[in-house]
């Protein structure tokens, strides 16, 4: 018998590579990425010390180019100086379409969810500050104030069809307006010296980007190279460069160099020419490819970004950020640290209590004086569900944590405190939608 070899080869690789494609593709896989890295990270600092993954990610690694220009880092500050850049300019692209054309573009659809993510930041804070006020860990406070998109939203999608979509909506618009607030709290609260010089130069390039968005450029490639050149400039400045991700992503446009009725209607002529006559197959191929060419020239710069940083963003940068800032030694923890800290305990409840009731009382008050209402479908019973899912603040959270400490010790206790209210804000989110939807 013989074997038709490309088409088997075809047909094993689809095997393989359509369910890896499938699960790239479910909402819920980014989160499940993180988790693993997660765990991973524990397991190694657990089985190996947590000086010995200090030591290897205090490593350092130089950058050298022409005309004696060097860059040396560590790795660590390679992945939460660099690596994040790319995870700040996605979330600034997200924001930009957000605010501009999708759910915060009305004032009406984008009061509720901002006001929701005001009330989540400022009561998480506070409590934080209540058990640390007059320690030199209050700067800590800004710790609990971010929720992570990606887990809150991956656990939501968990319960499928039990849940109104709405909700899904609701918890994406409220997350994005959670992380704007986290970027300007960096912004404003945790930055170093400011280097003046580098800082102008960082404000002159912001506005050459900004040049190339008012003159109609659409090619991403001016944007990175002066976007590359702006992170080196925001480093040098003392303000955290992975801002500039924020600022490069504003001025990428939002729309195409060719207004989209052209591509309807390349697409409506085509269908009619090769209905009426026919059509040969070169002159077919030739109709695709100016199809395609002119669907291309006409999507958006700003989501082709974002479709292409996508993937890098969930099933790489933030796995290996979680890799490099996650590992606890968890054998030298007792029952002692999680109830004497006061660093522990403030992110734990800021996280896992402040989120729930900020969201949830600022949402009740607005709704209550008529300056917003709920999604369509959604009751108050799924909202206080959604609210608790608001703890879940991994990513941003960690990331505030190596900014606002020196002390290694407040490090750690803080890492244990986003893992404990991140763990306790799914269960109990997790739980009590899934009775919500029962009794329903």
């Amino acid at each position: 018998m013989m074997i038709n070899t490309p088409y088997f080869l075809e047909s094993s690789c689809n095997r393989i590579l359509l369910p890896i494609k499938g699960f790239l593709q479910r909402p819920t896989s980014g989160g499940i990425v993180l988790i693993i890295a997660t765990i991973f990270a524990l397991t190694l600092s657990t089985w190996l010390g947590e000086q010995a993954i200090y030591r290897f990610w205090n490593q350092s690694l130089e950058i050298l180019a022409s005309q004696g220009f060097s860059l040396k880092l560590s790795w660590h500050y390679w992945v939460n100086d660099g690596l994040m850049f790319f995870f700040f300019l996605f979330v600034g692209l997200e924001l930009k379409y957000e605010v501009l054309v999708g759910e915060l573009s009305s004032f009406k659809n984008a009061l509720l969810p901002v006001i929701a993510a005001l009330g989540g930041m400022i009561v998480p804070a506070c409590i934080y500050a209540g058990f640390n006020t007059g320690t030199l860990a209050i700067s800590g406070w800004g710790i609990p104030v971010a929720t992570d998109i990606a887990f809150a939203v991956g656990i939501l999608t968990l319960l499928g069809d039990r849940i109104p979509k709405n909700l899904i909506l609701f918890l994406t618009a409220l997350a994005i307006a959670d992380d704007l607030g986290a970027v300007v709290v960096i912004a404003l609260f945790y930055t170093d010296t400011i280097n003046t010089q580098a800082l102008l130069s960082a404000g002159l390039l912001f506005l050459l980007l900004l040049f190339f968005n008012r003159s109609g450029i659409k090619s991403l490639i001016p944007y990175l190279l002066v976007g590359s050149v702006l992170w080196y400039a925001m480093l040098l400045s003392g303000v955290h460069a992975t801002l500039a991700g924020v600022l490069l992503a504003m001025t990428i446009p939002i729309y195409g160099s060719r207004d989209i009725k052209d591509f309807e209607q390349k697409t409506e002529d085509f269908s009619k020419t090769k209905n009426r006559n026919g059509l040969s197959h070169l002159e077919f191929n030739q109709s695709i490819s100016e199809i395609i060419d002119t669907g291309i020239i006409a999507q958006s710069p700003l989501k082709r970004m974002a479709n292409s940083l996508n993937l890098w963003v969930a099933f790489g940068i933030v796995p290996i950020f979680a890799l490099a800032n996650a590992g606890i030694d968890l054998s030298q923890i007792t029952w002692s640290d999680l109830f004497s800290e006061k660093v522990t305990l403030g992110v734990m409840f800021g996280l896992a209590i402040g989120k729930f009731i900020g969201i949830s009382l600022s949402s009740w008050i607005t709704v209550h004086l008529g300056w917003g209402r709920l999604p369509s479908g959604v009751a108050w019973q799924h909202f206080f569900g959604m609210s608790w899912l608001g703890g879940i603040g991994f990513t941003m959270s960690l990331f505030i944590s190596q900014l606002s400490f020196t002390d290694i010790n407040h490090i750690e206790q803080a890492k244990l405190g986003i893992f404990l209210a991140s763990f306790l804000s799914a269960i109990i989110g997790l739980g009590w939608l899934y009775q919500v939807s029962r009794k329903s």
